[in-house]
């Protein structure tokens, strides 16, 4: 039998009926002329397949969770330029994502990689359920192209065991659409505008019989806002699929990354502020860049049982690096893994009782070489190690409805990692061979109810308690003219949060309380005036806040039909403390301000107008320094987003950011004590931008 095509449109019906109006249609007088009204046709998105749900489904397993989770559709941000994630998580509460340049950002859930001044840590990234971390747990972000997803599920903190992570920040996984959830079979997309910015992507998609494939290329480049920051990427993202029986599906996915980017460094505060454009004289002097070639290739295998599903994960990347910073860092990896997954329902003593259990292998080898950085080329060379992580996981979640609007959820990881170094000597700088490998291992538990009085409301409340592993660059410390490796302790903690999402008529919100009790949370720390600073272990920590997203329909019907005003607001609230160090006491922890909030005001309407306002806030610095002695300023953003969907599939937008061309810092490195320390740390935010787009689906 032909399966139905994945564009489907719905019944023609009356203008009226879609605005809403009760109009009873009756037979015309007689004499009278008939009338005609007006009709419309409606696309929407098909359900998915085995392998890859659609969007809808995807969101409503999320929100089957017992803790604080979000969701955000790749339509809400279809209609702007979104260049990296901070463009797609902007909105997302709990998390706290700032540019640093290009595709390069600080992503941190709760103080996740709160110390790391580059890539991230302590959060675990997935791309269709696929991690793309290096074994060691380090990742970064350029494999995730904003333009090329259908939609990022966010799981902070403990909640990201859904996926077998149990870090303190949790999981974010970002889904690519498939030939059964794309929006229609071909697009494609032309866009760019401020700082020398121009982009095209393409994407197409067909269903033939029970095979389906579907294919997405971008290229990117953008000249940057400062000097020496320009950046080149080509992104493919593609998928295969095959139905072998309405219960078995398998799925390929091919990817191929190309990132060239040079590196303006980092300024001081001054600089940042004063001139903003500059590059830093070592970036400039070792023309610092990051350059990276990665292929990923994975498998999804689904089967259908009568009451659930198993999800068989198999995936291999290799990633090439050429990284010319304080010295030239040349590294080869090649990461691996296979993930068996359980999710079923089953009925337990006349209870509804939902089961989630899975295992992962997960593995990594990284040929480590640095060099001396000689204006951007090799010079002698300095390392050659090799980096070797092994990663063994099994993780069950149970989840049991004892009255049909309360669950109770029990769950646990277990987890045993390896991390293996070898020097293999004979330079000047290490002339002796020499290996060093440590082990982690323990039991991170998950405690948690779940309770719906009405469809579209929910409170929760959970305890969990999260391991995060140190990776070779904690591990693997440059002191001096030497990498030596220094044996550090994870860090664990117990989270608790307690809260509420849902939508009654024209609100919606989603507000979390939480309190985490860290030990040996890691950070950069002094221990002794004869150690830089670099990764230990903190003792005590406490990190609590509120994460807090509401959105109101202010008012309807005010123009025309069936368009409306909406308020949205965003308020993350981070109070992160040393808890009784005996080096900076109760201080508060640096990097993250105590309050972010983002609000927009959007005027939209069927017809597919859509005009917004928005207002970043930051008016309270962060803190640069653990002592306490300097914070960056507080600033105020404002942007304008504009876009109108026509009929026949095209789309055109304006985005306009930083309207006020103000001056600030939008990111920075910690540092000990900023009256002893080197306090060139400093990214100065983007002056203002504006770009235009146009997108055609056919």
């Amino acid at each position: 039998m032909k399966r139905a095509r994945h564009w489907r449109h719905a019944a023609v019906l009356p203008a009226a009926a879609l605005t809403g109006a009760a109009i009873a249609q009756t037979a015309p007088a007689t004499g009278a002329e008939p009338v005609t009204l007006p009709t419309v046709t409606a696309t929407a998105r098909a359900e998915g397949s085995l392998t890859v749900p659609g969007v809808a489904k995807q969101r409503e397993s999320l929100y089957q969770s017992a803790g604080s989770v979000g969701f955000v559709d790749a339509d809400s941000y279809a209609n702007t330029y979104a260049s990296n994630l901070r463009d797609v998580l902007k909105d997302a509460p709990g998390v706290y994502v700032q540019e640093r340049y290009g595709q390069e950002l600080r992503l941190s859930i709760r103080g996740s990689g709160i110390a790391r001044g580059f890539h991230t840590r302590g959060l675990e990234i997935l791309q269709d359920g696929v991690p793309t971390n290096f074994a060691d747990g380090s990742g970064d972000f350029y494999q995730i192209d904003p333009i090329g997803l259908n939609a990022a599920e966010v799981y902070k903190g403990g909640n990201g065991l859904a996926y077998g992570s149990s870090t303190l920040g949790g999981a974010i996984n970002f889904t690519t659409p498939t030939a059964f959830t794309a929006e229609s079979p071909n697009q494609v997309r032309v866009d760019g505008g401020s700082f020398g910015t121009i982009r095209a992507a393409g994407q197409v998609s067909r269903q033939i019989g029970n095979f389906d494939f579907l294919a997405n290329l971008s290229v990117d480049h953008s000249k940057g806002y400062r000097d020496h920051e320009r950046g080149q990427y080509e992104q493919l993202n593609a998928n295969f699929g095959y139905r072998f029986s309405p219960a078995v599906e398998t799925r390929f996915y091919v990817g191929a990354y190309v990132v060239d980017q040079l590196l303006p460094g980092t300024l001081s505060l001054q600089d940042a502020l004063n001139n903003p454009t500059k590059a830093s004289a070592s970036a400039l002097a070792g023309d610092q860049a990051r350059n990276t070639r990665t292929e990923r290739l994975a498998n999804v295998t689904t089967v259908k049982l009568d009451s659930g599903q198993l999800d068989f994960s198999t995936w291999v990347i290799h990633k090439s690096l050429y990284h010319p910073i304080f010295q030239v860092v040349d590294q080869d990896y090649w990461t691996y893994g296979f993930a068996p997954r359980y999710t079923g329902t089953q009925t337990v003593a006349g209870l509804r009782n939902v089961v989630i259990a899975g295992a992962r292998f997960f593995g990594g080898n990284n040929d480590a070489r640095q060099y001396v950085n000689v204006a951007g080329n090799r010079g002698a060379q300095t390392l050659n190690a090799r980096q070797d992580a092994y990663n063994y996981e099994a993780y069950l979640e149970d989840r049991l409805y004892v009255v049909p609007t309360v669950a109770l959820m029990a769950g646990a990881k277990a987890y045993y990692n390896e991390r293996r170094y070898k020097d293999f000597g004979g330079l000047p700088a290490n002339p002796v061979p020499k290996a060093d490998d440590t082990t982690y291992s323990g039991v991170n538990p998950k405690f948690g109810v779940l309770w719906e009085p009405v469809k579209d409301v929910q409170a929760f409340a959970d305890i969990t308690r999260s391991a995060d592993v140190p990776d070779f660059t904690d591990l693997n410390q440059t002191i001096g003219t030497t990498t030596q490796f220094v044996p550090l302790s994870a860090q664990h903690g117990w989270t608790l949060e307690l809260g509420t999402r849902g939508r009654r008529e024209r609100l919606a919100w989603d507000l979390t309380l939480y309190r985490s009790l860290v030990r040996d949370q890691l950070l950069q720390f002094t221990t002794n005036p004869n150690v830089p600073a670099a990764t230990f272990n903190a003792n005590r920590t406490t990190l609590q806040g509120v994460e807090l997203g509401l959105s109101a329909d202010l008012l309807q019907n005010v123009a025309t039909t069936a368009d409306k005003v909406t308020l949205s607001q965003l308020w993350n609230y981070s109070d992160f403390r040393f808890d009784n160090d005996p080096q900076y006491g109760n201080n508060r922890i640096a990097g993250v301000p105590e309050h972010v909030l983002r609000t927009t005001l959007a005027y939209s309407q069927a017809s597919g107008l859509r005009i917004a306002g928005t207002i970043d806030w930051v008016p309270t610095g962060a803190f640069v320094d653990y002592a306490n002695t300097l914070k960056v300023p507080s600033y105020v953003l404002f942007g304008v987003q504009a876009s109108y969907d026509f009929r026949h599939g095209l789309t055109v937008f304006l985005d306009a950011r930083n309207l006020g061309n103000k001056r600030y810092v939008s990111d920075f490195s910690t540092v000990t004590d900023a009256r002893t320390a080197n306090t060139a740390v400093f990214y100065p935010g983007s002056g203002r931008a504006l770009y235009a787009g146009v997108r055609y689906k056919f």
